[in-house]
């Protein structure tokens, strides 16, 4: 077994895909699975990419005869340390691969005081991540589609398309909310998400990414400038799509109660673990960023 650093390769970054694919695939209890659309398969090289050329100490792989079998990437940002990805494909399990990754990604954290990570509901990355200190709060999850009923009153914020040209306010809020910039993150998901949606009034600021029917990563400065972001988001999400809003805590009832008033379903599913720090809000994290 070798453990190395990622290098910023086409090769590395097709090995980060294939392997958290594959090892996500396992434990959704899937043998097998339709193939990525292409959109989502170019998404997740260029976030393989981003976070090696952003934080290579942070990204790290196992290969055992030559072959991927874990990965781990992390960030820092601002004195925040960040778990992006972590998998270990099941031939794999058992034989100290994922504790391996852990340490040396877990290095591009020294002197950090805060950490959040998404994790899964699996057993054996619950007692993992809470070893390393972690403090996990279990998570709701909204799927389904729009019932467009619900949103018949647009609410009194205006909400506008958001560019480039935001990103001050985008990192002010970043620090208000969750204590750290996103910073480069932002490009990525400015380049890959179909839309950002801003509000900016003189109460409060906050900011919405989504793609499809997800919404990938939403903070604001207060509940009701939160609600009104999510509202907008879900009325722009194309008719008859599958919504999916994850990762909520306890913290975002707001966020749940939006969801129920459009007729989404609430189920639980996996932690946000943080250390150091409560989960950020009014806020809903991007798994691969936070």
């Amino acid at each position: 077994m070798i453990i190395r650093q990622l290098q910023d390769t086409s090769a590395d970054a097709a090995a980060v895909e294939a392997v958290s694919r594959a090892a996500f695939r396992d434990l959704a209890g899937r043998d097998d699975g339709p193939p990525p659309d292409p959109a989502q398969l170019v998404r997740e090289l260029a976030r393989a990419v981003h976070a090696i050329r952003h934080d290579q100490p942070g990204c790290w792989v196992a290969e055992q005869d030559g072959e991927a079998v874990g990965v781990a990437l992390s960030m820092r940002r601002e004195g925040l340390w960040l778990l992006s990805l972590f998998a270990v494909l099941p031939s794999a399990q058992g034989q100290g691969v994922g504790r391996l990754l852990l340490e040396q990604a877990a290095g591009h954290g020294r002197g950090c005081l805060r950490g959040m990570l998404c994790a899964s509901s699996s057993p054996a990355a619950a007692r993992r991540y809470r070893r390393a200190g972690f403090t996990l709060h279990p998570a709701m999850k909204l799927t389904g589609t729009v019932d467009r009923d619900g949103l018949l009153d647009p609410g009194d914020i205006p909400v506008h398309p958001g560019n480039p040209t935001h990103r001050h306010l985008l990192d002010s809020v970043d620090r208000r909310v969750r204590g750290a910039a996103h910073g480069v993150d932002h490009d990525f998901m400015l380049a890959h998400y179909d839309e950002l949606l801003i509000a900016d009034t003189l109460a409060g600021s906050g900011y919405c990414y989504r793609t499809g029917g997800a919404v990938k990563l939403l903070a604001a400065t207060s509940k009701r400038i939160a609600t009104r972001l999510l509202r907008e988001a879900l009325a722009r999400t194309p008719d008859g799509a599958e919504v999916v809003i994850d990762y909520l805590t306890a913290e975002q009832e707001w966020a749940v109660d939006v969801g129920l008033e459009v007729g989404l379903s609430l189920s639980t599913e996996g932690y946000l673990a943080v250390r150091g720090m409560r989960p950020p809000a009014p806020y809903i994290p991007n798994p691969a960023f936070l």
